[in-house]
């Protein structure tokens, strides 16, 4: 029987391009990649998750959250991010509202940025 929650995980992202995105993921978070190949690009994270990045027009175009990171600092974590020159985005919709970059609910502190090629990042914090 296969038993997914076994295996490791990995998110896939899509890059129109993929030069900018690695370079993007390396030179903003602080991200080597592993593994390159034709039109793709594989990043190790301190878990055992990976991100991998492929080239297609497509990126760019979800409207959601696609990829996030539990921090124990977001504040912290939302520094040091800006210094690397990352801008947090400000929203105003019902049921989710930021200040400076950060929304608060009961259960924890969220703030999203994105990345070179429009896909919605997200670190977060919970309370």
């Amino acid at each position: 029987m296969l038993m997914l929650e076994k295996f490791p995980i990995y998110a896939v992202l899509p890059a129109s391009d993929l030069q900018r995105a690695t370079e993007w993921f390396r030179d903003k978070l602080e991200l080597e990649p592993e593994e390159t190949g034709d039109g793709y690009a594989v990043f190790g994270t301190n878990s055992a998750a990976k991100i991998q990045i492929y080239e297609t027009p497509n990126a760019g175009t979800a409207q959601n959250t696609a990829l996030g990171w539990s921090t124990d600092d977001l504040d912290g974590t939302m520094a040091h991010l800006r210094e690397r020159g990352v801008v947090f985005e400000d929203y105003d919709f019902p049921g989710l509202k930021t200040e400076n970059g950060v929304a608060t609910s009961p259960r924890d502190r969220a703030a999203w940025f994105l990345d070179s090629e429009g896909n919605i990042l997200c670190v977060s914090q919970r309370l």
